[in-house]
């Protein structure tokens, strides 16, 4: 059931890599689909991308903000933290020299068919003042249809992300994730991808009040930003956002991905810095505490994230018990934990939080139907596992944790 007509809950979940020349499908660029999603015109200028008839949620509408007030300008810094911000530490980033607004909002990572994407929980009445383009800044009906419950959606990503036939989008990999109607595709703010209005946090399991948005106007971001991360600490990431726009990341300071969905005890707080090539390297202390390498059945040993190892493990020994195991092929196993981005891109996939295992990869490439055995498909399901052959653009050898699935019941479903 979509927005229009009820919710559905996220429920929250409680180093050896495979040859590089089989990951082919999962580090590679998500393909466009190829057809628009529902609703919308990909001609319209941004700002006028509305889709159909609004799909007000009832349980998720605030006031309509009225026409635009206040000064237009993108942001200079982003900042995002694991944590609330009080009402403290925001009084004091506004106090920094050069410091000349702060735009606070809640911003989470929301993994859609294994790519992460920025979702905001804003005021839209104000947050629209921080969008790159002064004509979606500008259009009223884009923030009355946020206001009313639905999804702004950066035009960018329209063609990328899987929407059903109402034009809904699902907010997360498990059965129950919520959909929320995407009502508008137009300009974001730099670095976000899609804005609700912050009744939505609750929703979502987002944490309120995470991130600002903060202008310097004639000051050099540079020079704002080192008292500003005295203020909060080594915690926090506080980036540049003219850096970040134009490599898509900002590869100089620590990166901080607060993930939200079925998947975010699994993750926590997911601290990394950029490298070259693509490569991140995730906090030691992260991976000391979410990775592990162990032998599971069939392949062997694999390295995952701790929390999925007990479900995989399970998983393939019902393959075995269901006289499937050579349905499975060890030597064209690619690998569980890869810490780096999609390729092409700055975007985290589940295989950097170690929670998607690619099998099976010469016969099961990106946009085909596959060769997984179906059987084997119906048992990692039941386990807790999404597969990448439904998706829209489908990737058949790719499976994903979406939800915790207690493995000690094992015994009892043989």
């Amino acid at each position: 059931m979509g927005a229009r007509r009820g919710l559905r809950r996220a429920v929250p979940a409680a180093v050896a890599l495979a040859a590089l020349s089989l990951v082919t499908a999962c580090t590679e660029d998500a393909e466009p689909t190829a057809e628009p999603p529902p609703g919308g015109d990909s001609t319209s200028p941004v700002g006028t991308g509305a889709t159909g008839d609004p799909a007000v949620e009832t349980d998720h509408a605030v006031k309509p903000p009225g026409p635009r007030k206040g000064v237009f300008g993108p942001p200079d810094l982003m900042v995002v933290s694991p944590q609330t911000l009080d009402k403290k530490t925001i009084a004091a980033i506004k106090r920094v020299k050069g410091v000349t607004s702060v735009e606070t909002l809640s911003l989470a990572e929301s993994v859609i068919e294994n790519q992460a994407i920025s979702v905001a929980a804003v005021d839209p009445g104000s947050y629209r003042n921080y969008v790159s383009d002064l004509n979606a800044a500008q259009t009223d009906e884009l923030w009355i249809r946020v206001a009313g419950g639905e999804l702004g959606l950066k035009r960018q990503r329209r063609d990328e992300l899987p929407l059903d036939e109402q034009g809904n989008l699902k907010l997360g990999a498990a059965a129950d994730a919520p959909s929320v109607h995407v009502g508008a595709y137009s300009a974001q703010a730099p670095l976000i991808d899609a804005v609700v209005n912050d009744t939505w946090v609750d929703t979502l399991g987002m944490t309120p009040d995470n991130a600002l948005l903060i202008r310097t106007a004639g000051t050099a971001p540079k020079r704002v930003r080192q008292p500003i991360q005295k203020i909060l600490g080594k915690g926090a990431s506080v980036q540049l956002v003219d850096l970040a726009t134009r490599r898509g990341i900002d590869p100089t300071v620590k990166q901080v991905a607060v993930v939200t969905g079925s998947v975010a005890d699994a993750v926590g707080v997911f601290r990394y810095t950029v490298l070259a090539g693509g490569r991140i390297a995730p906090d030691p202390a992260w991976v000391r505490t979410h990775i592990a390498t162990e032998q599971v059945p069939i392949l062997g040993t694999v390295t995952c994230n701790r929390a999925m190892l007990p479900q995989l493990r399970a998983a393939l020994q019902e393959v075995v018990e269901s006289d499937l195991a050579d349905e499975i092929h060890p030597g064209e196993y690619a690998g569980c934990y890869y810490p780096r981005f999609i390729a092409g891109s700055s975007k985290l996939s589940n295989h950097a939080f170690g929670l998607a295992l690619d099998m099976n990869v010469p016969g099961n490439q990106r946009g085909t139907a596959g060769e997984m055995h179906r059987g084997v498909v119906a048992i990692f399901e039941s386990w807790g596992f999404a597969w990448g052959g439904r998706w829209g653009y489908t990737d058949p050898m790719h499976f994903e944790m979406s939800q915790i699935v207690d493995a000690t019941v094992v015994s009892s479903r043989q």
